[in-house]
């Protein structure tokens, strides 16, 4: 009797342990995909550390635009990205996305906060509080820096989301004869930006957070948060339309301030197959969230140069020990989900 109870003593000493270092995802290829901007590589980095702990055996992440990657995921080629921002991205999503993908889970509810921006010395000069006074012949001189008579707006790239809002803007405001919006590469615009602005020039730009653009403009101190004429939601937009004007804003030229864009839910997407298959990749998804400032700090540090792979898996590893309870919590959590 007294060896029944010895082992039955170390099994509940060893099933705790043996629990922590169940590998439901061994011998299971994972394919990520991640979107074109850098702000959001660190949680890619991120969840990918966590499925690799669980013992899937990951690839290096696909860069797409959000079009190739509704797409492919859709095919199947890519399993999962970190990168969705809801409502803005359901205009790339396909009847094939809908059979076959599946959002899931809250990087960060309702944080992704966007808009115009203007520096604040040329804010208070010309009492600019929305895009219509970018019709003002002394504001749009002020803002040309390429002499073609239109005020230069650092916009996004051709394939984010934010790029089809910002033409959808010009348009409906009439503004397509007064602004030039920049599609270059958003990084090095913003850091031509940040230099122009450094040597005494105004800029104008769009951002979101979370992004180190708020981190190197102060909103209230550098720059102002500006309005758009009215909000005239895209048809994308209308569910969340409550979300266009935001109150609270620090920096804002109004309170509340009009901002035209979604502040956007950050998600997970992922292929249904490999969740159907991977129920400990799933829950992982569903309880992986990440604080607003956690990111910017991140982002931040990417911008001042440690931007390189090995930064940002060392970015990571710092996050994960200063965050080892809540992170343990996610794993243990997975782990339960595929017993």
């Amino acid at each position: 009797m007294k060896r029944i109870l010895l082992v039955l003593v170390m099994l509940s000493l060893t099933l705790p342990v043996f629990a922590d270092q169940l590998k439901p995802g061994e011998g299971v290829k994972v394919q990520p995909a991640r979107a074109t901007w850098n702000t959001g590589y660190f949680q890619e980095a991120l969840v990918r550390a966590g499925l690799k702990e669980l013992g899937y055996h990951m690839q290096n992440p696909k860069e797409l635009q959000n079009p190739l990657f509704y797409q492919a995921l859709a095919f199947g080629d890519v399993d999962y990205w970190t990168n969705g921002w809801f409502p803005m991205h359901k205009e790339h999503m396909a009847k094939d996305f809908f059979e076959n993908g599946e959002v899931l889970g809250y990087v960060v509810k309702a944080g992704g906060l966007q808009g115009y921006l203007v520096s604040k010395r040329e804010v208070d000069k010309f009492n600019i509080q929305s895009l219509d006074d970018f019709k003002r012949p002394e504001v749009k001189e002020a803002f040309d820096r390429n002499g073609d008579g239109k005020a230069d707006l650092v916009a996004c790239p051709p394939g984010w989301g934010c790029e089809n809002t910002i033409t959808y803007h010009l348009d409906i405001y009439g503004l397509n004869d007064h602004i030039n919006p920049i599609k270059a590469g958003y990084t090095a615009s913003m850091a031509d930006a940040l230099a122009s602005y450094k040597t005494g020039k105004p800029v104008f730009f769009y951002t979101w957070a979370p992004n180190w653009t708020i981190f190197k403009f102060k909103p209230g101190e550098d720059v102002m948060w500006i309005n758009v004429p009215e909000i005239k939601p895209r048809p994308v937009e209308i569910e969340a339309v409550d979300r266009m004007t935001v109150a609270g804003v620090v920096g804002a030229v109004s309170d509340p301030a009009k901002l035209g864009f979604v502040v956007a839910d950050i998600q997970i997407v992922a292929n249904k197959k490999f969740l159907a298959k991977n129920p400990a990749a799933k829950k992982f998804f569903e309880v992986f969230t990440l604080p607003l400032g956690d990111i910017n700090a991140q982002n931040t540090l990417m911008q001042e140069g440690e931007k390189s792979q090995k930064d940002i898996e060392r970015h990571v590893k710092a996050w994960i020990t200063k965050n080892q309870v809540t992170w343990n919590g996610w794993l243990e959590a997975a782990r339960k989900a595929a017993m």
